[in-house]
């Protein structure tokens, strides 16, 4: 079996992080999102993987490289322009051949691997096996119906009217059929080839496909809201661990990993909470599911419940919470006028500002 990655989506939903980084390599927990399927698919025994990539292709080869790293050998397939899930399977059709093969979503995260899946599809063979959970707004998704004895009987992307509330998750496994239910594709209303309409090809031409509703955490990591909620998840199951510099001044609470090179003084950190290499915290408290990149500096401020990228400053903010800051940002206090507020802001920001 082998293993295909989409990593091409432009990450609207993410902006103005995705202006300039790939919405696959934010980081929960310190590590990039993509890292934690590309490791759930090394463990199932997959070692060929296909890596769709589009216009932020450099920083994603740069991060994974050849894939050793993760026992992995990647194959790199440009997709010009994100087209739909399907255009990711048409694309890599000469990557993968007559195999079998999994597909995973480069920004979505699942709880427990994915191993049993591996082993159920190699067992039962259907054309296709897809993973389903429920939802509350089925609209936002792609939308499976199913018989009386669980077996999928239709399929819909995003309907106005959906006729269950079970989701499809981001990882699916096909079998060489999938092929040719995918070249008789025709751009659906959003402009893309969808692979829910191909599953239904597969349905509609007699052919088995089977689905698993997941009990376990699933999140499609497209929005802060979300970013936050998995890097609380994987905060949850750190375990304490101090390989950096924290004076006597300072206070650790709970579960609070400080990585080489870091430096914490006079704060009080209270766990989980990550404070990554090389970063300097001063004067300051670091609250629980707080991930604080390598070589951040953070000085006479309050930070919890947020995600902070390499290399961001915070000096001297009163409080900080539920933020996601990127790369290299610098935040301090505004200049001492009354009542206003100085932003700059990328496009498609959002800002809330209390009154």
């Amino acid at each position: 079996m082998k293993a295909l990655v989409l990593a091409g989506g432009s990450g609207t939903r993410l902006r103005p992080i995705t202006h300039t980084s790939a919405k696959q390599l934010v980081p929960v927990a310190n590590k990039p999102v993509l890292f934690y399927g590309l490791e759930a698919i090394a463990a199932a025994g997959i070692t060929e993987l296909g890596l769709v990539v589009g216009d932020t292709h450099a920083a994603i080869e740069a991060a994974v490289g050849d894939g050793s790293a993760f026992g992995l050998q990647v194959t790199y397939l440009r997709q010009e322009a994100p087209l739909g899930l399907a255009h990711g399977v048409l694309i890599a059709r000469e990557f993968l051949g007559g195999e079998d093969f999994v597909m995973y979503l480069g920004d979505n995260f699942i709880v427990g691997g994915i191993n049993d899946l591996v082993e159920r599809f190699a067992r039962e063979r259907p054309a296709a096996q897809i993973m389903l959970t429920r939802v509350a707004d089925p609209t936002q998704f792609g939308v499976a119906e199913l018989d009386a004895g669980g077996r999928v009987i239709g399929l819909e992307e995003k309907p106005e009217l959906p006729k269950s509330d079970l989701a499809l998750v981001g990882v699916y496994l096909f079998g060489p059929e999938i092929h040719a239910a995918v070249a008789e594709l025709k751009p659906s209303r959003r402009g893309e080839l969808e692979i829910t309409d191909a599953i239904q090809g597969l349905i509609e031409a007699g052919l088995r496909v089977e689905s698993s509703v997941i009990s376990g955490y699933w999140k499609d990591t497209g929005n802060v809201t979300d970013m936050l909620e998995v890097n609380r998840l994987l905060l949850e199951s750190v375990e304490r661990g101090v390989s950096g510099r924290v004076d006597a001044a300072s206070e650790l609470v709970g579960r609070v990993v400080v990585e080489p090179e870091a430096v914490v003084e006079r704060s009080r950190i209270v766990g989980p909470a990550i404070i990554g290499r090389g970063a300097r915290i001063r004067d300051s408290y670091v609250g629980p599911f707080t991930s604080i990149g390598a070589g951040c500096a953070v000085t006479d401020s309050e930070i919890e419940y947020s995600i902070v990228l390499p290399r961001a400053s915070i000096a001297g903010v009163g409080r900080i919470e539920s933020s996601l800051i990127g790369h290299d940002v610098e935040v301090t206090p505004a200049p001492n006028t009354p009542k206003a507020h100085r932003l700059v802001l990328g496009d498609h920001s959002k800002v809330q500002i209390s009154s």
